[in-house]
């Protein structure tokens, strides 16, 4: 991360303009203070070289011993800079007392750059050798605001910076924990993408590639079955697994291209259900399709995860049913759409903790129901699965069509349900 120096911040560069301007304002006044009333002694000549030395020093420190960033620690080039500027300081007060009210640019500028425990200290210091010198000078009765005033102005002056300092440090904390919280942020976001995207990808897969591979697996093993003994047989059933080789092959090309669905090409969410009926039926399966209301024109995600859904729930009817029956239903009603996919295949326990020891789904391929569920959850929806052993299995998708957030769903949050 890249550190801003501290000429970089606006407030902080209004800070030196009124340092500096303050600096030179007191120089000027002192310097002509001594002139006016304190001239012409044998020391004058050296208190005027001092003068100049000391505005000559203040000046090249500004640019050859810049203040560290705010925060950081002095660099050495800066303490000596002070430390000079400091010590001419404290000759030039001993022989011109009027150079006292030079103190307070160099207690601003060295409470800005020290540590706190040092720059007391200094300021402590420079105080001190203030209210010396004015006691010295002091002509008459003392005055009690030569040494009260003075402190007074100081301790306000380091309260402030000091309190100033510290405010800066706990505001670089909070900075520094904000930065680390939004990369861990960005990284947890990058992590749940991958996640999500590696679930749509093993949906889409299951939904066509797997599908498609399934039901071509079944196909030639039938055709191989049946090949010497009955041969049209045979070939209807390479047939038929050639055509789904041809819409496997769409469905790719067109997940590929995160298009909609093939069937949705060029056709409607009941058309596209009523070729899917009449696909999956064939010997031993009749599966029909029922429309109930007129679904008008729905939102193409809606359509699709309809369309995956049934896709999927009929290759699970198809694969471990054992169904002689199935039936698509779309209703259509003023404030959402449904989908039912019924059969009357052998059911299964829907609740883990009594299920059976009968025959189970293979475990390495249980994306079927959850990927329903995703799908449901993403288009806004929900989805539910009534099954009973022996009568057979309905799963229901119902997804409102008022606008509402779709529910991305994480691999830990997907439903406990059987997987089919």
């Amino acid at each position: 991360m890249r550190t801003r120096t501290r000429h970089s911040d606006p407030d902080e560069r209004w800070l030196d303009a009124v340092v500096h301007a303050a600096f030179f304002l007191l120089l000027g006044s002192s310097f002509v203070r001594f002139l006016t009333r304190d001239a012409g002694g044998a020391r004058t000549g050296w208190v005027v070289a001092l003068f100049a030395v000391f505005c000559l020093l203040y000046v090249l420190g500004r640019f050859l011993a810049p203040a560290p960033p705010s925060g950081s620690r002095p660099t050495r080039r800066h303490l000596a800079w002070l430390g000079s500027v400091s010590a001419v300081w404290v000759v030039l007060l001993a022989l011109a007392p009027s150079a006292t009210w030079c103190a307070m640019p160099l207690l601003f500028a060295g409470l800005h750059a020290l540590p706190p425990r040092i720059a007391v200290p200094v300021a402590a210091v420079l105080t001190a050798l203030v209210v010396a010198s004015q006691v010295r000078v002091a002509e008459g009765a003392l005055n009690p605001n030569m040494v009260i005033a003075p402190p007074a102005v100081a301790a306000v002056a380091t309260a402030v910076m000091v309190h100033l300092q510290r405010q800066g440090a706990r505001q670089r904390v909070l900075i520094e924990d904000l930065v680390h919280t939004r990369q861990n942020l960005v990284v947890t976001e990058r992590r749940a993408g991958v996640l999500a995207e590696r679930q749509r990808l093993a949906a889409e897969i299951h939904d066509t590639v797997a599908q498609g591979l399934s039901s071509q697996r079944m196909l030639l093993q039938a055709a191989g079955r049946v090949w010497r003994t009955d041969p049209d047989a045979a070939r209807e059933h390479v047939h038929r697994a050639a055509e789904i080789t041809s819409r496997s092959l769409a469905e790719a090309r067109r997940f590929v291209h995160d298009l909609a669905p093939a069937d949705l090409a060029d056709d409607t969410l009941p058309g596209a259900l009523a070729v899917l009926a009449e696909r999956e039926s064939g010997p031993g399966l009749t599966v029909e399709f029922r429309l109930d209301g007129e679904p008008g024109r729905l939102p193409e995600r809606v359509e699709a995860a309809l369309l995956r859904i049934a896709q999927g729930a009929l290759a699970n009817v198809r694969e471990h049913a054992a169904a002689t029956r199935a039936a698509l239903t779309l209703t259509c009603l003023d404030d959402q759409i449904s989908l039912d996919v019924a059969d009357n295949g052998r059911g299964f326990e829907t609740d883990p903790s009594r299920a059976s020891s009968g025959p189970a789904p293979d475990s390495a391929r249980g994306h079927g129901l959850p990927a329903m569920y995703i799908r449901a959850a993403q288009a806004g929806g929900t989805l539910t699965v009534e099954s009973t052993p022996g009568e057979g299995t309905v799963v229901s998708a119902a997804i409102p069509l008022a606008p509402q957030a779709s529910v991305p769903l994480s691999p830990s949050t997907t439903p406990k349900e059987p997987v089919l």
